[in-house]
């Protein structure tokens, strides 16, 4: 098991490959590679966690590029959860977003879980009941 001292932040979304690979391991919700590959060319910001070239860890900023911005895919394999990576991540993107997006821009996140005590560092805020979250996965429908 590497240290974190020698996991690598490369700023660089992963290939679709590991992209899909990664949500897995993670329990996230499973993406086609056909749609990963259409997906994260899209991506305004991403960043990798890397092991010796192994991708390990994620994340990235989807987008308009002017008012809205969504921070998604954040993912660790779990060998390598509780290690303070996932803020590692969060604090690279927050960082990019400050930098980039304009001060009226409007940055949402879906926090799952216990997540959200990790965002709320970065400003982040509950909007319920004002505010829900609301989806749906596009899917074959049967005829009616």
């Amino acid at each position: 098991m590497a240290e974190a001292n020698n996991i690598q932040l490369v700023e660089r979304f992963p290939d679709a490959g590991d992209y899909c690979r990664l949500r897995s391991e993670a329990g996230m919700s499973p993406k086609t590679l056909q749609a990963a590959r259409k997906g994260l060319p899209n991506t305004l910001y991403g960043v990798s966690l890397q092991v010796d070239g192994e991708v390990i860890g994620m994340g990235r900023i989807i987008g308009d590029g002017g008012c809205f911005y969504t921070v998604v895919d954040i993912a660790v394999a779990p060998a390598y959860q509780g290690r303070g990576l996932g803020k590692r991540i969060m604090t690279a993107l927050d960082t990019w977003l400050r930098q980039n997006a304009e001060p009226s821009a409007y940055v949402t996140l879906v926090a799952d879980g216990e997540a959200r005590h990790l965002y709320a560092k970065y400003g982040f805020v509950e909007t319920a009941p004002a505010s829900v979250n609301m989806e749906y996965i596009v899917a074959p429908h049967a005829p009616e």
